[in-house]
């Protein structure tokens, strides 16, 4: 069932978001109810990066599907992690690199305020495996039209209408799985190689929510570079509760 008015335009806090034109979002990735065979717990955010789809289990069987886009061809990723940190309208820094390529970003040098042409959208939720930031966030985006694509460098995005429902729907410590490129379920955390990841060149990150410019302009967040031998354990369990990290704005 699909949600009615659910990409139309809504004013939220000092922002006003305008309506996405629905008649060109295929149906497949509107926010809809749906049935969705699955043992996991409700609160359970299951992505299936083959299938450009995000599902949050409501119930027995049952879920809340969105559309979302994820990374490209040597980006890619899978495992389990956690919803450690929540942001509304998070700030945005630029590496020193692409200040350096676009001297006009220099007036970001501190952090870009959340806005409607931030990067990162009406909102950023931050995901940790066992205590350890990968860099990785699902996220909302002002390029709506790269939801359903292999877009980012490892990061999910969603429309900003359905980043803002998920984040009303799930708290922090909700658990996210990231099904493998052939939709199965992950045994371990596989992150991308960094030198199939490097295009052209590695990319060096100053801060966790950096961006960088692909070759034909369009905005992805950069990735940090991933440690050779992160401290993980084969069933990936979660760490003990307690105070989580929050990252930096």
């Amino acid at each position: 069932m699909l949600f009615a008015e659910a990409y139309a335009a809504q004013q939220d806090g000092r922002f006003s978001l305008p309506a996405l034109p629905v008649d060109q979002i295929p149906a497949q990735l509107r926010r809809q109810e749906v049935d969705y065979a699955t043992t996991d717990a409700p609160g359970t955010v299951i992505i299936d990066p083959a299938r450009k789809t995000l599902h949050l289990v409501t119930g027995p069987n049952r879920a809340i599907r969105y559309g979302i886009g994820v990374g490209k061809a040597g980006y890619e990723w899978s495992g389990e992690a956690l919803i450690t940190a929540r942001r509304a309208w998070p700030t945005w820094t630029p590496p020193a690199e692409m200040i350096e390529r676009r001297p006009e970003l220099a007036r970001w040098r501190g952090g870009q305020p959340g806005g409607l042409d931030n990067p990162l959208g009406a909102r950023a939720l931050y995901l940790t495996t066992n205590g350890v930031d990968y860099g990785y966030r699902i996220h909302g985006t002002p390029e709506w039209r790269t939801i359903g694509t292999n877009a980012s460098a490892g990061c999910i995005r969603m429309f900003n209408q359905d980043v803002i429902d998920l984040y009303n729907r799930v708290p922090d410590g909700a658990k996210v799985v990231v099904l493998t490129p052939t939709g199965e379920r992950p045994t371990k955390l596989t992150l991308p190689s960094p030198a199939a990841a490097a295009t052209p060149k590695p990319v060096v990150v100053a801060a966790a929510e950096a961006l960088r410019v692909t070759d034909v302009g369009a905005p992805e967040i950069a990735m940090p570079a991933l440690p050779s031998a992160p401290p993980l354990d084969p069933e990936l369990v979660a760490p003990a509760a307690g105070p989580v990290p929050s990252p930096a704005p």
